[in-house]
């Protein structure tokens, strides 16, 4: 394998692992707060509503760093284009080699 299909590699198995942790905290968030439903509504006592904000606090703010987790994910890929990481590295080596070096 040569070192420019090393690299392509790494870069690959990054992204995956990336992808893959995103969904491992995907299927977690869910189990765990379906997990959470059940037991709130085995709770409740007599005439009381399931809607009440400590029902929902949790999945809420979880929910948003599972947001944000996603976002880290996906958004770059969606924004910068998939080359534009490859791009950048060689934009930075060129300037490098001529003596620009920021």
């Amino acid at each position: 394998m040569t070192t420019t299909d090393q690299i392509a590699y790494d870069n690959a198995l990054k992204r995956v692992r990336k992808i893959k942790g995103f969904y491992t905290h995907l299927i977690v968030y869910i189990v765990i707060n379906i997990m959470i439903i059940v037991l709130n509504t085995q709770n409740l006592k007599p005439g009381e509503s399931y809607f009440q904000w400590n029902n929902f606090a949790t999945a809420l703010f979880w929910g948003i760093g599972l947001a944000a987790h996603g976002l880290s994910v996906f958004i770059p890929a969606i924004v910068l284009g998939r080359d534009w990481e490859e791009l950048k590295i060689k934009e930075l080596m060129e300037k490098q080699k001529n003596g620009n070096w920021e």
